[in-house]
């Protein structure tokens, strides 16, 4: 009887086959350094190593035969290089990320920016030999984890599916008094995307928190200030907000916003939050809410993790509304869908219909 019990609760409970592993590429022409990051990835059982190549040129190659989910990249190698690439290596992945790992990601943000702004998905520098394991170790592979595997996205018809999800809210009709923006991994592109899509005026002063290390936002401001035909300016303690001027939060403080006699300025904080995060995207959405009411829109991008849902709910309780990224479109579908399936969004699309949105609710942008 006890034999013929277990036989019908295995029936009952058929076995669910395990995931299979992330795939992942190593681009570099050092010997060495592929050979210890192989080694590396390999120790755990959740990835594996389907390519190497030492040269760009050579993983566009490869890329006709192989299917991978994450593409370890150089920079600095024979050839055209990893930088120049980019686009050619991202167009040949057929949905896979591009991961930066080079010396050059610490040297110098120019590179890297640059790198993210083309479409990378995030970067860290690669240390030197003998300094491979420990906490890079730990860091490389939890970035990696978080990019998970190339099809776990599929593609999605329009519009958008949510089941599943908290519905949509409606958005106002008020001219925009306040654009602020917050993006993670995956953003410097976003965020490009979105500038370029967006009109040259929309009559609003607008704040971005990118997660960034402070010494690379002088570079992502003046290049997103390119990308977005408009002044770009790393805030300061009390520096004024004007119309289309874009204020970038610096990477070692949040940016906030705060009214004072005859207009609103910049209002920098170091204090600590849920998320962890420095700078973080919900002390300038819950500023945002609490001093531009109903005409104070949040647009929140890519990114891992859940930095922005707190103070996306203040901004909403304050009457102001929140675009969120879809998932096809993101590097990591973290922080949009927190605040998705928290039922804060008013529309969830790619950067570039976000910008279209944006831009119906300008008072200042030209007519199309």
């Amino acid at each position: 009887m006890e034999r013929g019990l277990a036989r019908s609760r295995d029936r009952q409970e058929p076995r669910i086959p395990p995931r299979r592993r992330i795939r992942l590429m190593i681009v570099d022409d050092s010997m060495v350094a592929r050979a210890v990051l192989s080694r590396m990835i390999e120790s755990d059982a959740d990835f594996e190593i389907a390519a190497v190549a030492g040269t760009a040129e050579d993983a566009i190659d490869a890329l006709q035969a192989v299917r991978v989910d994450t593409i370890l990249l150089d920079l600095e190698m024979p050839g055209a290089g990893g930088l120049k690439l980019i686009p050619d290596i991202i167009k040949a992945a057929g949905g896979a990320r591009v991961m930066i790992v080079s010396s050059l990601a610490d040297e110098g943000a120019e590179h890297t920016v640059r790198a993210l702004a083309q479409g990378a998905a995030d970067a860290m520098p690669k240390p030197g030999t003998g300094r491979f394991n420990g906490r890079f170790a730990e860091v490389m592979l939890s970035k990696l984890k978080a990019l998970g595997r190339a099809d776990d996205q599929p593609p999605l018809p329009e519009p958008i599916k949510l089941q599943g999800f908290a519905p949509l809210r409606a958005m106002p009709a008020e001219q925009i008094g306040l654009l602020a923006i917050g993006a993670s991994t995956g953003g410097i592109h976003a965020l490009s995307t979105f500038f370029q899509a967006l009109p040259p005026r929309i009559g609003a002063p607008i704040l971005v928190t990118q997660h960034l290390p402070a010494p690379f936002m002088p570079v992502f401001a003046r290049q997103l200030g390119v990308a977005a035909r408009r002044e770009t300016l790393v805030a300061e303690d009390g520096m004024a907000l004007a119309p289309d001027r874009i204020l970038v939060a610096p990477g070692d403080a949040h940016l906030a916003v705060e009214a004072v006699s005859g207009g609103h300025v910049a209002n920098l904080l170091d204090h600590p939050v849920s998320s962890g995060c420095m700078p973080s995207v919900d002390p300038m959405f819950a500023s945002a809410g609490e001093t531009f009411g109903a005409t104070a829109l949040g647009v929140i991008l890519t990114g891992m993790g859940k930095d922005g849902l707190e103070g996306a709910a203040t901004l909403v309780a304050n009457g102001g509304s929140i675009l969120a990224q879809d998932e096809d479109s993101c590097a990591v579908w973290g922080m949009p869908r927190a605040v998705i399936e928290a039922g804060l969004a008013s529309a969830v699309m790619p950067p570039e219909k976000i910008a279209r949105r944006v831009a119906s609710r300008a008072g200042d942008a030209p007519c199309k």
